[in-house]
């Protein structure tokens, strides 16, 4: 396999085992689907904002969760686990296809049980799903176990046991709400479940991400070896220490916690801040789309540290319906979307790129170069959308029947957006004879 412009000679990174591209593409294709659905579910039943346990919440909360976010990082990690930590998933093909089946419509079942279709739909959907992250995790497992060592690959293998952990309290959260299984310590399951998936699998996959992508794609210096170096190892352990406080005596049970929130949130500014901070020394000064993905979704990493913080000052704040809404819309929205989206807009351009440099043995001149995979205008037209939505969706928490439509037919259109965009590296990878096999 031949790759031109140095690319294959970037420190570290072996992209001769890289997969087809059909297998990453299906996973970024589907995603914006469940974005959209997200906003249709919003425009149609308002109260999924109004808190964070009604059922239209619970269907808006998962639609983002596991049909963008987690249909995305599967789909990257299949890409990125060879390339980076230098050791193919077992069975690529066969892993794809009953990983993103099996998560497109568990993810529906789910939603739908959420939203009426009943207890037996929510199960099938739990079944769905956790056969999907089962079969995932194995693959995943064997690729890290063969993988050598660096901060990018220690920071998915805890990624990935977080995964593991937010997957099993799913499981049995919701066998107990199905009266199956009487779940000990309920409500403490039930904080931990979001919170290791949101700041575990979510947040550490991103920050360990980073540490490859962000040099790479946006010119930029390294992150600092001592932030690369401890702060994933420091993020999980903090987020063990927060989720297991309930279970303490009473004695030592705020005192760990409140230990642990204050490192979380303290770790949260970190990586924002180092990360905006190696952004302003970037080497290549043009605008660049990914990167101001990147600095909104670094923004909302601190303002969420301000809502924290504004929470723990103001008790009456705090224990608001409005207060999680908020972090939620922060730190799903603002950040883990933005970030998603904006490496979708590298990833996605580069890939085919590259395929099309494999498969066709061409020279530069002759395939589109990854700025003309997607048109700059309509990128920034889907960044434009999705600022917006972000800002009223935070704006619908305080005044929802001012905002929340307005906020639900932007981030529809931020979707369409997206998945317009993406289609279109797909039509220039095919139109320039690149194979989807």
């Amino acid at each position: 396999m031949r790759i031109d412009h140095g690319v294959s000679k970037q420190a570290g990174l072996s992209f001769e085992q890289a997969p087809p591209f059909s297998i990453p593409l299906r996973f970024f294709i589907t995603a914006p689907f469940f974005l959209l659905a997200g906003a249709v579910l919003v425009l149609l039943a308002p109260e999924a904002l109004s808190s964070r346990w009604t059922p239209q919440a619970l269907a808006l909360t998962h639609a983002l969760t596991l049909g963008f976010l987690a249909m995305v990082m599967l789909g990257a990690l299949m890409q990125m686990l060879p390339v980076v930590a230098g050791a193919a998933l077992p069975a690529p093909r066969i892993v794809a296809w009953f990983t993103h089946v099996p998560l497109v419509a568990g993810t529906v079942a789910l939603m739908a049980g959420f939203l009426g279709a009943g207890s037996v739909m929510i199960v099938v959907g739990v079944f769905l799903l956790g056969m999907c992250f089962a079969l995932f995790l194995v693959a995943a497992g064997i690729s890290l176990a063969r993988a050598a060592g660096n901060v990018t690959v220690t920071g998915i293998r805890l990624a990935t046991v977080c995964l593991g952990l937010t997957v099993a309290l799913g499981l049995g959260l919701v066998l107990t709400h199905a009266g199956w299984w009487a779940m000990p310590e309920m409500l403490a399951a039930r904080a931990a479940h979001p919170a290791i998936g949101l700041l575990g699998w979510a947040m550490l996959l991103v920050i360990s991400v980073a540490y490859q992508v962000v040099p790479m794609f946006q010119i930029t210096p390294p992150y600092p070896q001592r932030v690369a170096r401890w702060l994933t190892s420091a993020i999980f352990i903090l987020l063990m220490l927060h989720s297991t406080a309930p279970l303490l005596p009473g004695a030592t049970q705020v005192p760990v916690d409140r230990i642990a929130e204050d490192g979380l949130a303290a770790a949260i500014l970190i990586f924002a801040i180092t990360t905006l901070r190696i952004q302003s020394h970037r080497r290549r000064k043009l605008p660049d789309i990914t990167l101001d993905f990147w600095r909104a979704g670094m923004g909302s990493l601190i303002l969420c540290v301000v809502v924290w913080l504004t929470g723990q000052l103001c008790p009456r704040w705090g224990g608001s319906d409005g207060y999680p809404l908020l972090l939620g819309v922060l730190f799903i929205g603002g950040f883990a979307v933005s970030v998603v989206n904006g490496m979708l807009y590298k990833i996605v351009p580069f890939l085919a790129w590259f395929h099309l440099q494999a498969q066709l043995q061409a020279r530069a001149g002759t395939i589109p170069n990854m700025k003309q995979m997607i048109a700059e205008p309509w990128m920034r037209a889907q960044f434009g959308a999705h600022l917006a939505a972000c800002a009223l969706l935070a704006a619908a928490v305080f005044w929802p029947h001012l905002f929340t439509i307005p906020a639900a037919i932007i981030l529809g259109l931020s979707a369409l957006l997206l998945e317009i965009n993406l289609l279109s590296s797909v039509r220039h990878y095919l139109r320039h004879g690149g194979r989807l096999t």
